[in-house]
C-alpha cells in the first residue's frame, strides 16, 4: 500500500531532534491512511491513540525548546498545539462512536503537518540557532 505522505527536504527545520519527531508523526499519518484503506477500525483506533500521545510529547518538547530560547510567540504556538490535540481527540471520539473518519483525517493531517512545519515551526528555528548558552538543546533532551 502506498503512503499518503513522504518526507522531503522542504520539511526539515534544521533541528535534528525536531525533524526526527516530525518524521515519527508522518509515520503515524501514513499508518492511519493505510489502516483506513484496509478498513481496519482497530488499527485506526490504536494509531489515533498513539498519534495523540506522541504529539502531546512532541509538543511539550517543542514548547520547552521555545521557552529556553526566548521565542516571543511561544504562547501562541502552544495554543496552536492545544487546538490540534483537541481537534484530533474529537476525531478519535467520532471514530470510537462508529464514524468512519480515518481517510478524511489522514488527508487533513498531511495538510496540517506541512503547513505547521513550514510556517509556525520555521518561525522559531532562528531563535534556537542563536547562542543561548552551551547545552540548551541537550538540557531539553535530557529532561524529555
Amino acid at each position: 500500500m502506498e503512503n499518503i505522505m513522504e518526507w522531503d527536504d522542504s520539511l526539515n527545520t534544521g533541528i535534528t531532534a525536531i525533524d526526527a519527531q516530525h518524521k515519527q508523526i508522518l509515520d503515524f499519518i501514513n499508518k492511519l491512511h493505510i489502516a483506513a484503506i484496509k478498513g481496519d477500525r482497530d488499527i485506526v483506533a490504536n494509531v489515533l491513540t498513539d498519534l495523540i500521545n506522541y504529539t502531546i510529547s512532541h509538543f511539550d518538547f517543542e514548547e520547552k525548546l521555545q521557552q529556553k530560547h526566548g521565542y516571543p510567540l511561544a504562547s501562541a504556538h502552544k495554543k496552536v498545539h492545544d487546538n490540534f490535540v483537541a481537534h484530533v481527540t474529537k476525531y478519535k471520539e467520532r471514530h470510537d462512536n462508529g464514524e468512519d473518519i480515518a481517510q478524511s483525517l489522514s488527508g487533513e493531517l498531511v495538510t496540517w503537518l506541512c503547513n505547521h512545519i513550514k510556517n509556525e515551526d520555521r518561525d522559531y528555528v532562528p531563535y534556537c540557532n542563536k547562542p543561548a548558552g552551551k547545552g540548551v538543546l541537550s538540557s531539553v533532551l535530557e529532561k524529555s
